[in-house]
């Protein structure tokens, strides 16, 4: 049994995942969603599957790339459960799980030589992104990325791409006249889709230290300018 979070985006997620089956998901899209809802989500789920917290094999963070505050709220959090219950902590890269998330969506769908691009906003035109087979190896590591009509080039001549996350719809205009990338609005990290390498990372004990870790921010965090008068 292990309770997931997923906060790397807008997107506020908890799930009680138990091997690749999902008993529990509670997610909310939306401004400080993630500082409002996640201890509720929490509590929600584990009261949804009659656990008590010293019974969970693990928690399951996403660790990024995405929001260095959602990634934060995510981190503080797990390491919270896990230092009161006693219980160990993973991490699971969020562009790894969401790609899992993509190719079950597919499903018969599917074809051997697929690609699958997960994407984070990072403002602008640039995502933070990586790109996984139909096997989900990773084919390119997670970067940031300033997409233009030319960047999948050599990917689209032998595979059929599939863009997705909340980076990927602004990209539709670029792409509108390459049948070869297919754009999907509306698939977003869940920690649903975190079942498959948590249950993974915690037969391999393939824990993080709860003390140390941090998130996977990609970028380092830059602070806004302020907006109040006189600062």
């Amino acid at each position: 049994m292990i309770l997931c979070l997923e906060t790397a985006t807008p997107t506020c997620s908890v799930a009680i995942n138990e091997g690749e089956k999902t008993l529990a998901l509670r997610e909310c899209k939306g401004q400080n969603a993630h500082s409002e809802k996640i201890t509720i989500f929490i509590n929600e789920v584990m009261e949804e599957t009659g656990l008590r917290y010293e019974a969970l094999d693990a928690v399951a963070v996403s660790k990024g790339p995405g929001s260095y505050t959602g990634l934060r709220i995510g981190v503080s959090t797990a390491k919270g459960v896990c230092y009161a219950a006693n219980i160990p902590l993973l991490a699971i890269d969020t562009l790894h799980a969401m790609a899992f998330g993509m190719r079950n969506r597919l499903a018969s769908e599917l074809k051997p030589t697929d690609l699958f691009i997960p994407m984070i906003d990072a403002r602008r035109m640039e995502v933070y992104c990586a790109v996984y087979d139909a096997q989900m190896r990773n084919v390119s590591e997670t970067k940031a990325l300033v997409v233009d009509t030319n960047a999948f080039d050599e990917l689209r001549k032998n595979h059929r791409l599939w863009l997705f996350g909340d980076g990927a719809p602004k990209l539709s205009s670029l792409f509108s006249d390459q049948p070869e990338i297919h754009i999907v609005d509306n698939l977003q990290p869940s920690a649903a889709f975190m079942a498959h390498l948590a249950d993974e990372a915690l037969k391999a004990g393939n824990f993080v230290d709860v003390a140390y870790f941090e998130p996977f921010y990609l970028k380092d965090f830059v602070a806004g300018k302020p907006h109040v008068k006189g600062l």
